[in-house]
């Protein structure tokens, strides 16, 4: 398609708390074999780049953009983020909970990243926390209902909570944060949980499940899934520290800089800035470095806003978030209605959900069909276009600042 809108092929990841069916269903596609499939990669990050089908060939997305930066990115783009496509985008299916995890704001990544650099620790080492210099916001749009934990309760709620769970092996603890609802007391309540000795973390785990079972509510349910999911982890107490919340379908979530948070299960759409940098702090068999995520968490309490989108003129609904790497947007068309866009002068890519429908060029009229599970790569410099068709697709796209 001369007028550089082409489809891609993308990775899958295969975490173990992936889901057999979701992306595969979305795809079209068997999994014989019934392996987790937990996230479907668009974009260009190095680690599994998106290959671009032009001129019949399959080109790594990561090398058509270092051909022709400008072109591909357009100018504003290469100019604030250098010969790199800034976000990564994403279908996620989580069949089993992600690890409880926190990402650095710019400044952080940036100091722990020359930190570790100057001490020699490998890119690819067990314990190396900044993998990049860049900070790590991302948003997720929920495709089905899509549990998750973000930020942490009112602490007068995680106090009253751990009362109603009354766990005699950490009650001396508790008791003190009881005694300090500050930002500081939660902060050494929650270290402590995470630096229990292999004895009395046992002893906490054990005594958590028991009085769970009795208990009712979705914090204490998901006490007990969690175990079952993580046997042992005192990650399982995490529902009692931080928000839980389900998305309905269409609703999203957006994560800043230091506010921990964990995706429980579901599926939906994740647009994030192109970054490795992850700091974990239980649920998880990864690097887990609890000094290190104190010094970035804010302790502060943080009421979750389930972001709703917003419906433009031209019926694009977008959902809003801070971020200067991207934004996420969703397309819904039926009955013969047209989304039309003019040319903005920086990428995009698009990828259809639902339905079947055609992505095309009015000039030329060159078209590419773009049914449920297919995705384009749209180059900055590319022509205006239209989609058409009863189809429902996400967009993401470098914003103008």
């Amino acid at each position: 398609m001369t007028v550089q809108i082409y489809k891609l092929e993308n990775r899958i990841k295969d975490y173990d708390w992936g889901s057999p069916d979701a992306i595969p269903e979305l795809l079209g596609r068997a999994n014989p074999y019934g392996k987790p499939q937990a996230e479907l990669w668009m974009g260009a990050h190095p680690q599994a780049p998106s290959l671009l089908i032009k001129n019949g060939r399959r080109i790594p997305l990561d090398e058509e953009i270092s051909a022709d930066p400008e072109a591909i990115l357009g100018k504003s783009t290469s100019e604030r983020f250098g010969q790199n496509l800034p976000f990564l985008f994403k279908v996620l299916a989580a069949d089993k909970s992600l690890s409880i995890q926190a990402h650095p704001d710019k400044k952080q990544a940036e100091e722990g990243f020359i930190r570790e650099e100057k001490e020699g620790i490998p890119p690819d080492a067990f314990n190396r926390n900044y993998k990049d210099k860049n900070h790590k916001p991302e948003i997720i749009s929920a495709l089905t209902p899509f549990w998750a934990m973000n930020g942490f309760r009112r602490k007068g709620e995680i106090a009253e909570l751990f009362s109603e769970l009354n766990l005699g092996s950490i009650q001396k603890e508790v008791e003190a944060f009881k005694n300090n609802l500050t930002s500081q007391g939660l902060r050494d309540l929650f270290r402590t949980l995470l630096t229990l000795d292999k004895e009395r973390k046992e002893d906490t785990v054990k005594e958590a499940i028991s009085k769970a079972k009795g208990l009712s509510g979705d914090h204490f349910e998901w006490i007990l899934q969690l175990n079952r999911e993580h046997p042992g982890d005192v990650g399982i107490l995490s529902p009692l520290l931080l928000n839980l919340i389900c998305l309905n379908p269409g609703e999203a979530l957006f994560q800043r800089a230091g506010v921990l948070h964990a995706y429980l299960k579901g599926v939906g759409i994740e647009l994030m800035a192109n970054s490795d940098n992850v700091l974990r702090g239980a649920l998880t068999n990864k690097h887990v470095d609890v000094e290190e995520l104190l010094n970035i968490l804010d302790f502060s309490d943080h009421p979750t806003e389930i972001i709703k989108p917003v419906r433009a003129e031209d019926g694009e609904e977008v959902y809003h978030s801070p971020a200067e790497e991207f934004r996420l947007s969703r397309i819904s068309l039926k009955g013969g209605k047209i989304f039309r866009r003019r040319k903005q002068g920086t990428p995009e890519i698009i990828i259809s959900t639902e339905g079947r429908g055609s992505i095309k060029c009015p000039l030329s009229g060159e078209e590419l069909p773009l049914n449920r599970g297919e995705s384009v790569f749209i180059y900055a410099s590319a022509c205006n276009y239209e989609i058409c068709g009863e189809i429902t697709v996400y967009r993401a796209v470098v914003p103008h600042f």
